[in-house]
């Protein structure tokens, strides 16, 4: 699946369908993004146990999820310049439901649409079946973005003593 930027700007992300499970170097490119990304959530939320914070190459790999990837333009957005992996998306799914397992944005690109772009690119897939989604209650950049894409909260869950979560639900 191959979804177009969400507008003309000359860093807007190309979102493409990837596969970490077959290519080692990209689950590695991917498993460096999710690292820095949970690291700035677990700062927003004061607590580290956040489960994919600590996943190594072969659990990320290992996981059976759908996966879709946002690449920029390389450094500079020179014309030719090769892509660098901005972000990343990965979900379950069956007949009447998605559910958002994690959504990673590389540090250096927040605040430029990438995890808008992945989100929306699921959601499209997604059609009229219900979306979850869920991200640390303290977590407020992400749970604004759930919102803004009218994601509805639906309740906060403690899953290990002290760590809190906000479940959020879309229908279309």
């Amino acid at each position: 699946m191959t979804v177009p930027p969400l507008s003309t700007g000359p860093e807007q992300p190309t979102i493409t369908e990837i596969r970490p499970d077959a290519d080692e170097a990209l689950a590695r490119s991917v498993l460096a993004v999710q690292h820095a990304a949970y690291a700035v959530e677990a700062a927003l939320i004061g607590d580290d146990r956040i489960p994919p914070l600590h996943e190594t190459v072969a659990d990320l790999r290992a996981a059976p999820l759908r996966w879709l990837a946002a690449d920029l333009p390389g450094p500079g957005v020179i014309p030719g310049a090769e892509p660098r992996l901005a972000g990343a998306i990965a979900w379950t799914e069956d007949d009447t439901t998605v559910d958002i397992d994690r959504l990673v944005v590389d540090p250096a690109a927040h605040r430029r649409g990438v995890g808008r772009a992945l989100v929306t690119a699921v959601l499209t897939h997604a059609g009229a079946r219900r979306v979850l989604v869920a991200t640390g209650r303290a977590n407020q950049p992400a749970r604004r973005l759930y919102e803004s894409l009218g994601f509805t909260a639906i309740g906060d869950e403690e899953v290990i003593p002290g760590l809190w979560i906000s479940r959020y639900a879309r229908c279309a």
